[in-house]
């Protein structure tokens, strides 16, 4: 049977994807199902035995866990307003038909996202050591005598812990607000210009409402990758001091892999966190696709 062009090109097609089908399936979907099962078992790994839902009745027990979830919020919380906002106001300055060296801007405030995150810890943990770059700068102007062990006490790690993220994502959001920006008819706000239209108001009335899919694309983006911040905890800080910068995905890795894993209670604090970003994500998206 002679196959047609169109299938032949479907043939062609499947033939491609198929390889990358089969290994999303067993890289990423494969260990979801075992995570599922697993979340509902105790035990060792060969010997679990199923215990139905103890694990997740825990979560709201484990006082670590409550305060690693403390944590997550107050990092979104803070994180999410800051980089979106300010990624925002810097397009919109970058966009400036007038302005001269756009792509040096654009470049020094975009190079930051291309770092990797061990290195932007070690920079950071390099500039606020008790004699680092910060404290050498505090203590010459006369503001401090010696030097102050910033990653030493909970409100000020935190405050770094966040400076990194906001450093790092926000050349990253740039770029798309920048790229929507650039999509706008220069018309639109000429013929503001003309109405006697302001800067303000051209910004709050024309640039926000089009600018409205890509802003819960980044938000979405942005809250998901908050919740689940891992990196800059485990580089900068490990978590400490104490427990004081450990959000919930850095308590989830400790529970499997740190002293006696517990890889039950590990994946039914993962599923929540999943169910909880799905969610989040799926309202952000409803809210952002409502027409005026």
């Amino acid at each position: 049977m002679k196959l047609t062009m169109r299938k032949r090109e479907n043939l062609v097609g499947w033939a491609f994807l198929t390889p990358a089908v089969v290994l999303i399936v067993i890289m990423n979907f494969v260990p979801i199902a075992q995570a599922m099962l697993m979340a509902f078992q105790s035990g060792r790994t060969g010997n679990m035995t199923f215990t139905g839902i103890s694990n997740f009745t825990r979560i709201v027990r484990d006082s670590r866990c409550m305060d690693a979830l403390k944590v997550t919020l107050e990092y979104v919380v803070v994180t999410v307003p800051l980089i979106l906002a300010l990624a925002l106001i810097l397009a919109v300055l970058l966009n400036d038909p007038k302005l001269k060296l756009k792509g040096v801007y654009r470049t020094c405030i975009f190079v930051p996202a291309a770092v990797s995150m061990v290195a932007s810890a070690v920079i950071f943990r390099s500039l606020f050591a008790a004699d680092g770059f910060v404290n050498s700068i505090l203590v010459n102007v006369g503001i401090l005598q010696t030097g102050y062990n910033f990653l030493g006490h909970p409100s000020s790690a935190r405050i770094i812990l966040m400076m990194v993220r906001v450093w790092k994502m926000l050349g990253y959001q740039m770029i798309f607000y920048l790229a929507a920006l650039q999509g706008i008819d220069s018309t639109i706000y000429e013929a503001a210009k003309i109405d006697g239209a302001t800067g303000l108001q051209q910004f709050f009335k024309i640039t926000i409402p089009m600018l409205k899919p890509t802003m819960v694309f980044t938000v979405v983006m942005s809250v998901n990758a908050a919740i689940q911040v891992y990196d800059e905890s485990v580089n900068l800080t490990n978590g400490g001091p104490g427990n004081a910068t450990m959000p919930i995905a850095h308590y989830i890795y400790r529970l499997a892999f740190n002293g006696v894993p517990n890889f039950g209670y590990a994946c039914a604090l993962s599923m929540v966190v999943l169910v909880v970003v799905g969610a989040m994500a799926i309202i952000q998206m409803k809210v952002g696709d409502r027409r005026e």
